[in-house]
Protein backbone atom coordinates (compact mmCIF):
# COMPACT_ATOMS: atom_id res chain seq x y z
CA UNK A 1 0.00 0.00 0.00
CA UNK A 2 1.58 3.57 -0.78
CA UNK A 3 1.49 6.32 1.12
CA UNK A 4 -0.95 8.36 -0.42
CA UNK A 5 -3.63 5.22 -0.06
CA UNK A 6 -2.62 5.33 3.79
CA UNK A 7 -3.05 8.41 4.31
CA UNK A 8 -6.62 8.77 2.85
CA UNK A 9 -7.54 5.39 4.91
CA UNK A 10 -6.01 7.09 8.28
CA UNK A 11 -8.39 10.56 7.23
CA UNK A 12 -10.84 8.72 6.76
CA UNK A 13 -10.96 7.10 10.02
CA UNK A 14 -10.02 10.41 11.49
CA UNK A 15 -13.39 11.79 10.28
CA UNK A 16 -15.55 8.63 10.90
CA UNK A 17 -14.10 8.42 14.76
CA UNK A 18 -12.18 11.63 15.69
CA UNK A 19 -12.01 10.47 19.32
CA UNK A 20 -11.77 7.14 18.96
CA UNK A 21 -11.93 4.86 22.61
CA UNK A 22 -10.25 1.71 23.83
CA UNK A 23 -12.59 -1.37 25.70
CA UNK A 24 -9.46 -1.28 28.37
CA UNK A 25 -10.54 0.14 31.60
CA UNK A 26 -7.55 2.81 32.77
CA UNK A 27 -7.27 5.92 34.48
CA UNK A 28 -3.76 6.76 33.97
CA UNK A 29 -1.03 6.29 31.38
CA UNK A 30 0.79 3.84 33.44
CA UNK A 31 -2.65 1.92 33.42
CA UNK A 32 -2.87 2.05 30.07
CA UNK A 33 0.32 1.01 29.48
CA UNK A 34 0.09 -1.94 31.64
CA UNK A 35 -3.56 -3.01 30.34
CA UNK A 36 -2.26 -2.59 26.89
CA UNK A 37 0.62 -5.28 27.90
CA UNK A 38 -1.82 -7.65 29.01
CA UNK A 39 -4.01 -7.39 26.16
CA UNK A 40 -1.52 -9.28 23.86
CA UNK A 41 -3.30 -12.53 21.96
CA UNK A 42 -5.90 -11.55 24.74
CA UNK A 43 -9.34 -10.03 24.64
CA UNK A 44 -10.31 -6.51 26.80
CA UNK A 45 -13.21 -8.49 28.35
CA UNK A 46 -10.10 -10.67 30.22
CA UNK A 47 -7.93 -7.97 30.50
CA UNK A 48 -10.37 -5.42 32.75
CA UNK A 49 -11.52 -8.61 34.95
CA UNK A 50 -7.71 -8.75 35.78
CA UNK A 51 -7.02 -5.07 36.13
CA UNK A 52 -10.22 -4.20 37.57
CA UNK A 53 -8.75 -6.42 40.69
CA UNK A 54 -5.17 -5.37 40.00
CA UNK A 55 -5.53 -1.36 40.10
CA UNK A 56 -7.27 -0.83 43.29
CA UNK A 57 -4.44 -2.48 45.16
CA UNK A 58 -1.32 -1.58 42.30
CA UNK A 59 -1.69 0.99 40.00
CA UNK A 60 1.86 2.52 40.00
CA UNK A 61 5.28 1.29 38.95
CA UNK A 62 6.28 0.70 42.19
CA UNK A 63 2.81 -0.62 43.33
CA UNK A 64 3.29 -3.56 40.87
CA UNK A 65 7.23 -4.12 41.43
CA UNK A 66 6.78 -4.18 45.05
CA UNK A 67 3.94 -7.32 44.45
CA UNK A 68 6.48 -9.19 42.72
CA UNK A 69 6.39 -11.57 39.68
CA UNK A 70 4.29 -14.13 41.86
CA UNK A 71 2.11 -11.69 43.46
CA UNK A 72 1.33 -10.34 40.16
CA UNK A 73 0.60 -13.83 38.65
CA UNK A 74 -2.12 -14.05 41.14
CA UNK A 75 -4.10 -10.85 39.91
CA UNK A 76 -3.46 -11.93 35.69
CA UNK A 77 -3.31 -15.63 35.90
CA UNK A 78 -7.09 -15.68 34.19
CA UNK A 79 -5.33 -13.85 31.10
CA UNK A 80 -3.23 -16.02 28.63
CA UNK A 81 0.10 -16.19 28.43
CA UNK A 82 -0.12 -14.55 31.98
CA UNK A 83 3.84 -16.01 33.08
CA UNK A 84 5.65 -13.65 30.32
CA UNK A 85 3.15 -11.12 30.32
CA UNK A 86 4.15 -10.78 34.83
CA UNK A 87 7.41 -10.89 34.13
CA UNK A 88 7.47 -8.59 31.28
CA UNK A 89 5.48 -6.06 33.58
CA UNK A 90 7.59 -6.30 36.63
CA UNK A 91 10.76 -5.44 34.62
CA UNK A 92 9.29 -3.08 32.49
CA UNK A 93 8.06 -1.57 36.12
CA UNK A 94 12.01 -1.89 37.36
CA UNK A 95 12.56 0.24 34.49
CA UNK A 96 10.06 2.85 34.90
CA UNK A 97 11.40 3.37 38.14
CA UNK A 98 15.28 3.27 37.53
CA UNK A 99 15.32 5.22 33.57
CA UNK A 100 11.98 7.56 34.30
CA UNK A 101 11.30 8.41 37.69
CA UNK A 102 7.98 5.50 37.63
CA UNK A 103 6.43 7.77 34.90
CA UNK A 104 5.31 6.32 31.56
CA UNK A 105 7.85 8.17 28.98
CA UNK A 106 6.46 10.13 25.86
CA UNK A 107 9.20 9.32 23.61
CA UNK A 108 8.68 6.24 21.15
CA UNK A 109 11.82 5.15 21.84
CA UNK A 110 12.04 4.81 25.29
CA UNK A 111 9.09 3.54 25.51
CA UNK A 112 9.53 0.66 22.79
CA UNK A 113 12.55 -0.32 25.03
CA UNK A 114 10.18 -1.40 27.80
CA UNK A 115 10.01 -4.77 28.30
CA UNK A 116 6.32 -6.64 26.61
CA UNK A 117 6.02 -2.94 24.50
CA UNK A 118 6.52 -3.20 20.53
CA UNK A 119 5.41 -0.81 17.60
CA UNK A 120 1.87 -2.50 18.60
CA UNK A 121 1.23 -1.26 21.66
CA UNK A 122 2.20 1.97 21.09
CA UNK A 123 -0.84 2.16 18.24
CA UNK A 124 -2.59 3.05 21.77
CA UNK A 125 -1.15 6.22 22.41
Amino acid sequence: MNAAKRKLILERLRENNPHPQTELNFSSPFELLVAVTLSAQATDVSVNKATDKLFPVANTAQAIYDLGVDGLKQYIKTIGLYNNKAINVINACKMLIDLHNGEVPEDREALEALPGVGRKTLTWY
